[in-house]
């Protein structure tokens, strides 16, 4: 997998122009200074009650808790009520937040790159770090999966390799997913299009399988979870997903963590879709670094006041501090953000920090 490399490190490298260009101001609960793309303040109509749009992916019953907690920061911040609105599917929390029918959505890079091109005024307002309390580590990781057992077919040598995922089924979770789609996408068509046979791949021809196309079958697992489910149930041979989503459901078997060759189990009390694949595991094949997404905000209908409001109550040592937002590092609860390192926390992050997420798609 060393060509698949190239993507992370190209990826890495712009997270570092990125990050040295906005370090003086990154924790810090001034945003900074704007970037060029963001929206002149505009007087905003008050309202009384603030929406938060969820992802699929975190719209599950054993994440409720999280997301109520997270709401009361809001309101407490605020003084207005929140309500929550789960999705189905990626593209209606897209739109939720891009059309003002929502206020604040919690979503992946490339989702908010979506809803900021479909309306400039949606812009990012906090992310959650690194286990080094900034934004040099605030990622994730992208993987490509395989069923423990399979996991030979994909090796040359004793390196693994993504050869021989062409002709195969694949599940992505979503064509509007950072991890689930866009990175992998882009890391399989940077990889194969080096090659004779496939020297005009492009991400189109990923999203429909058949006997002429690179994949014979393509899934779309809806969530990560369901990406996941499609490789464990086997009706992919090989799985995008990530390993915050999915973290909550499976645990380390063997190998290290977030590397090619690490092998995941799904835990005994695994909560549902999982619940009937307890003990099942699969092996990473890939695994490629992705920017952490935002608690993305419309600025065109919360007000300049209630922004900075949010942003000191985000950035605060209380939410640092609350263990029902960071889950402690031994907690065994389903959340949305753990406490590794006890530095994780939330920090304030400007639109130009997505643009390796951007280039991608150039």
């Amino acid at each position: 997998m060393k060509k698949l490399h190239f993507l992370a490190i190209v990826i890495a490298l712009s997270l570092t122009a990125v990050i040295t260009g906005c370090a003086s101001g990154q924790n810090s609960t001034d945003s900074g200074t704007p970037s060029e793309a963001a929206p002149a303040p505009a007087p905003v109509e008050t309202k009384d009650t603030i929406t938060m749009v969820w992802y699929p992916n975190e719209s599950g019953a054993d994440l409720k808790d999280a997301r109520e907690e997270l709401g009361k920061v809001v309101e407490n911040a605020t003084g207005k009520k929140v309500e929550h609105q789960t999705t189905t599917d990626y593209i209606i929390a897209i739109e939720a937040i891009a059309n003002g029918n929502a206020d604040l959505a919690f979503m992946g890079a490339q989702g908010y790159i979506e809803a900021n091109i479909k309306n400039n005024t949606i812009q990012p307002l906090v992310v959650n770090s690194g286990a080094s309390g900034t934004l040099d580590d605030a990622i994730y990781y992208s993987w490509l999966s395989v069923k423990k057992g399979e996991e030979d077919a994909y090796k040359s040598g004793s390196d693994f390799s993504i050869d021989n995922i062409a002709g195969k089924k694949f599940s992505f979770v979503s064509n509007n997913s950072t991890s689930g789609f866009k990175v992998p996408s882009t890391g399989i068509v940077t990889y194969f299009s080096a090659k004779d046979k496939f020297k005009s791949l492009t991400a189109d021809d990923l999203l429909q399988g058949g006997n002429d196309k690179f994949f014979t079958e393509v899934l779309f697992g809806g969530t990560h979870q369901g990406s996941a489910v499609n490789l464990l149930t086997g009706k992919a041979d090989v799985a995008a997903f990530c390993d915050t989503c999915v973290s909550n459901y499976v645990e380390l078997s063997s190998g290290t963590a977030n590397r090619a060759g690490a092998v995941y189990k799904v835990k005994q009390d695994a909560a549902e879709p999982f619940n009937t694949l307890t003990g099942k595991e699969f092996v990473l094949i890939s695994v490629t670094p992705v920017l952490n997404g935002p608690f993305a905000i419309n600025t065109g209908t919360i007000s300049a006041e209630d922004q900075q409001k949010l942003k000191d109550a985000f950035t605060s040592e209380e939410v640092k501090n609350n263990p029902k937002i960071f889950l402690p590092a031994d907690s065994e609860d389903a959340g949305l953000f753990k406490q590794k390192s006890g530095d994780e926390t939330f920090v304030t992050v400007e639109d130009a920090w997505y643009n390796p997420i951007r280039e991608l798609s150039k």
